[in-house]
């Protein structure tokens, strides 16, 4: 979970990374917008080798939600 928060975290430019932690909120911070929506996908397919639809992304709230559909395709 540590390796993917940090590859998580580096999808985003300006948000502080002691933000990421497994229950934040991704969609609430000020930063985000749905083209780090799509580099978080892209990020899982070329680290992890795991495709996570955008509808089961959609789903996601945390980021917690999102290792956890991630690990439950490997």
């Amino acid at each position: 979970m540590e390796d993917f928060i940090k590859n998580f975290a580096a999808q985003w430019e300006d948000t502080e990374m002691d933000v990421f932690v497994p229950t934040c909120t991704f969609r609430e911070l000020e930063e985000w917008s749905s083209l780090i929506g799509l580099a978080i996908l892209n990020m899982m397919v070329k680290k992890y080798g795991v495709k996570v639809s955008p509808a089961e992304f959609k789903l996601c709230v945390t980021i917690k939600d999102v290792y956890d559909v991630m690990t439950s395709k490997r």
